[in-house]
């Protein structure tokens, strides 16, 4: 598997994206510090069986922002929707990490008849309901991480924060070089979509059944805050994955791959 980049132009701009692979589509989407590029060992792992599409969001790689300086998940739907139509897929699993996760229900709430199955690692919440002064807060704290170090420092800086004490050298290299590449454009308008963004809401809309997953060494997005957003669905599926981190992905792809085929197989 390689990671070289693919773009497509759509009705919303150009999107990037890694591919591989024929057969049912199956689609990644990273969370707010990452990037296509992540998804390394689950293309690989999956590509023999699936049509693998693991996409760069607006603002990330070499992906056209999204036109609102403050988007919502309807906006990061709209591109995804684009992209779906350009590389003629009309239905996929999808698959949403963290901040991928509010933008994969909120195009599931949109488009549910695209969507073949859901599955959310673990997802971000969302600060929609915490009130403006925790918003304010938020995205003072994280804008000013970007302004004062740039993608290489706040890599450096805030790629622990990601993984479990005990993790692997390797998925520490790989968690700081993706981040190192955030444009920092698109990592301010994500931080918007974070600070206003309401998961459980679009979740309680979702009839279709979801599997959740976390980490269990997860202090970004904790387990007890995960299991609260797999409730927030009518069918929803929970699972911890011990001893890891926030990017559970990368860190035990072993662990996360096994859930994710176990995940698959119900929709074959």
């Amino acid at each position: 598997m390689t990671d070289m980049q693919k773009s497509v132009v759509t009705s919303c701009g150009t999107v990037s994206f890694i591919e591989a692979g024929e057969g049912p589509t199956l689609v990644f989407l990273h969370g707010i510090g990452s990037g296509a590029a992540s998804w390394s060992a689950q293309i690989e792992a999956f590509s023999s069986r699936y049509r693998v599409v693991a996409w760069n969001a607006p603002g990330y790689g070499s992906s056209d922002p999204v036109r609102p300086v403050k988007p919502d998940a309807t906006h990061y739907s709209m591109h995804l929707k684009a992209l779906l139509d350009a590389l003629e897929i009309a239905d996929c699993h999808l698959v949403g990490h963290s901040l991928g996760a509010i933008m994969a229900v909120g195009f599931t709430r949109l488009y549910m008849d695209r969507v073949a199955s859901l599955m959310l690692a673990s997802p971000a919440s969302g600060y929609g309901p915490a009130g403006a002064e925790i918003q304010q807060q938020r995205r003072a704290g994280r804008m000013s991480l970007m302004k004062d170090l740039g993608p290489e420092g706040l890599a450096r800086e805030r790629h622990k924060n990601l993984l479990s004490e005990n993790a692997p050298q390797w998925a520490r290299d790989r968690v700081r070089e993706v981040m190192s590449k955030l444009r920092p454009e698109g990592y301010s308008q994500a931080v918007e979509l974070l600070v206003n963004g309401d998961i459980k809401a679009d979740a309680e809309k979702i009839l279709l059944p979801v599997t959740v997953v976390v980490g269990g060494s997860d202090t970004v997005t904790p387990p007890e805050g995960c299991k609260a957003v797999a409730e927030s669905f009518a069918a929803p599926v929970f699972e911890i994955l011990p001893l890891l981190g926030h990017a559970c992905y990368v860190e035990g792809p072993d662990v996360f791959n096994l859930v994710l085929k176990a995940h698959l197989e119900k929709y074959r």
